[in-house]
């Protein structure tokens, strides 16, 4: 099982690699199920306390990482762990941050930084990647 995740599990995003990871709104209820491993979360301010490890970019709602190389450096440390853990991205409503975040994690695991809104759209939210600044920002991702 690449990524800890169960194939299929609500939010989970399959990258080519065959690593998942698991997007999700803190906003909401918590999905059934085992718990993350580890989480990046994508949030004006810190995120609540969870039994798991986390981690926290600033990143105000429908805006960018206040941080962008904390942003990279957290995003890779994460899609290194999915190989074998279960790895969590999540911002408020797990649609805008969270859509930019696995687009980001896409393009680090080989998909062309020109295809990953549409590839993070077509497996996990259709909105995902929520703003034009977001689109953009995903696009110049390396």
């Amino acid at each position: 099982m690449a990524g800890g995740w169960d194939d299929g599990a609500p939010g989970v995003l399959t990258l080519p690699s065959g690593r998942r990871v698991r997007g999700r709104g803190v906003g909401a209820p918590l999905p059934p199920g085992p718990l993350p491993d580890v989480g990046l979360y994508l949030l004006g301010r810190r995120p609540e306390p969870v039994p798991w490890e986390t981690h926290w970019v600033r990143w105000p709602d429908f805006r960018l990482p206040r941080d962008p190389v904390l942003f990279r450096a957290e995003l890779l440390a994460v899609w290194e762990r999915a190989a074998g853990e279960r790895v969590e991205v999540a911002c408020w409503g797990g649609t805008g941050r969270t859509g930019t975040a696995l687009a980001c994690l896409a393009v680090l695991d080989g998909v062309p930084a020109a295809e990953a809104v549409t590839h993070v759209r077509a497996r996990y939210r259709p909105h995902a990647i929520e703003t034009p600044a977001q689109r953009r920002f995903v696009a110049r991702f390396e």
